[in-house]
């Protein structure tokens, strides 16, 4: 009897050891909730992953970690929404991610390429934040990420903004670059897009045509680029633009060139001729209306909701920032609705 029940104790010592997805055991060097499948082990100076997490968790967060690599090692994890890499040592976006992910954040690594496969499954993401690493391409593929609503590729090294976009982009955060162009049809068919962030940048115009189909942007952020005021042949259309949007331009470009504002605008012809008797009625008239060619400055000033950015501001996107408890990762609030952009489940 007695060697029975030591039996049984040994079998459910060795259960024990070998299942914890089944018994729910939350790794002794992390913290978690909701029945274990909310997981942190964010500052632990983990170099490889804990033992003992469950193959259901639908959150897990390794930031601010010594990870190298986690190439193959996050598939099992079929459930998973949120799974926050930022603040390690990655040179790439972890190869066969599981494509459940709702929102992935990779802030502050060594990224250097957005490679097409890091994204090209993930049907499901809806958050995609590898700001902050040293990316200098990223190349998407066309009709993939048909979720994604939230993309921060801020603080890098690109120099021309991402081609293949998805179509159902939201908001776009390529602020803090060295971006210098816009290639053809890159923005043509984001017509849900309503943030696009592009200040701190290299621009030194905005080719043709470039904005014409964003209808649904409502902030635009242009500040610190070195825009060619003197180029008559490149920089009207982004005046011309401006000038004509109901988005809120921050940072407008060229507002204190008003000799290219004003060719930017269609002025009246002057008169070819003088005739004093009409000149003295005009100077009567004058008193009681203001006539068209006086009032034309006024119509080319003005700047449709444009706001001047505070100088040296070192935030990646103009927000209200709210600071996560067991990450100093942002929680970002736009100013069109001060609702959140991060996707909860």
């Amino acid at each position: 009897m007695g060697y029975q029940i030591l039996n049984t104790s040994t079998c459910l010592l060795v259960l024990l050891f070998f299942t914890p997805t089944v018994l729910g055991i939350c790794p002794s060097n992390c913290t978690c909730s909701g029945n274990d499948r909310n997981v942190d082990c964010s500052g632990r100076n983990l170099t490889i992953l804990p033992h003992g997490l469950q193959d259901n968790i639908t959150y897990l967060n390794l930031s601010f970690n010594q990870f190298v690599d986690l190439d193959h090692q996050l598939t099992r994890f079929t459930n998973l929404r949120t799974l926050d890499i930022s603040n390690n040592w990655l040179k790439n976006v972890p190869a066969h991610l599981p494509k459940s992910l709702w929102e992935l954040y990779a802030i502050n690594n060594n990224i250097k390429v957005l490679q097409k496969l890091d994204t090209a499954y993930q049907w499901n993401l809806k958050v995609l934040d590898v700001s902050r690493n040293m990316v200098e391409r990223a190349v998407l593929i066309n009709n993939t990420l048909s979720s994604l609503k939230f993309l921060n590729l801020s603080s890098n090294k690109l120099w021309t903004v991402p081609t293949n976009m998805p179509y159902n982009i939201e908001t776009v955060d390529l602020s803090n670059n060295f971006l210098s162009q816009i290639l053809p049809g890159t923005l043509l068919r984001l017509q849900h897009l309503t943030s696009l962030y592009l200040h701190n940048n290299k621009f030194t115009y905005i080719p043709d045509k470039a904005f014409d189909q964003l209808f649904q942007l409502q902030v635009v952020t242009l500040y610190n680029n070195p825009w060619s005021c003197s180029d008559k042949q490149n920089i009207p259309y982004l005046l011309k633009w401006v000038q004509g949007t109901a988005a809120s331009v921050i940072g407008a470009p060229c507002a204190n060139e008003s000799v290219l504002w004003m060719n930017a605008t269609p002025t009246s012809a002057a008169p070819t001729a003088i005739d004093p008797s009409l000149m003295i009625k005009g100077m009567k008239a004058a008193d009681k209306a203001t006539s068209p060619v006086a009032s034309e400055p006024t119509k080319m000033t003005k700047t449709h909701k444009q706001f001047k950015a505070k100088e040296g501001s070192t935030l990646a996107t103009l927000s209200q920032t709210i600071l996560f408890t067991s990450t100093d990762r942002p929680l970002l609030l736009y100013p069109e609705d001060l609702t959140t952009r991060k996707v909860s489940s």
